[in-house]
């Protein structure tokens, strides 16, 4: 199973930008998708889930700014993110709760992390 982010960039404060996570490979099911970031020098936190039944959780610091959603036909997970602030400047990673074929267990997979800059 592999998790693949993609749409980071440098983007100016208060423009928006949205980052796309998709999962591929030996997929039987899938619960719980998220977004998480690290910022340079300090510990990873959550951002946002959301599970299989589209309940969402977010982060007080995201709240009525950013959007998780997913798209179940294609393993996706996407996190829009409006009025951005340089303190959302960070390494965005996806991970999803995932069941694989074959073994039939459930396990927690991450993506690679894709760059987020906000900056004038």
């Amino acid at each position: 199973v592999q998790l693949q982010a993609s749409g980071g960039g440098l983007v100016q404060p208060g423009r928006s930008l949205r980052i796309s996570c998709t999962a591929s490979g030996s997929i039987f099911s899938i619960s719980t998708m998220g977004w998480y970031r690290q910022a340079p020098g300090k510990q990873r936190e959550l951002v946002a889930t959301i599970d299989s039944g589209d309940s969402t959780n977010y982060a007080d610091s995201v709240k009525e700014r950013f959007t998780i959603s997913r798209d179940n036909a294609k393993n996706t997970v996407n996190l829009q993110m409006n009025s951005l602030k340089p303190e959302d400047t960070a390494v965005y990673y996806c991970n999803a709760r995932i069941l694989t074929t074959g073994a039939l267990k459930w396990a927690t997979f991450w993506g690679q992390g894709t760059l987020v800059t906000v900056s004038s």
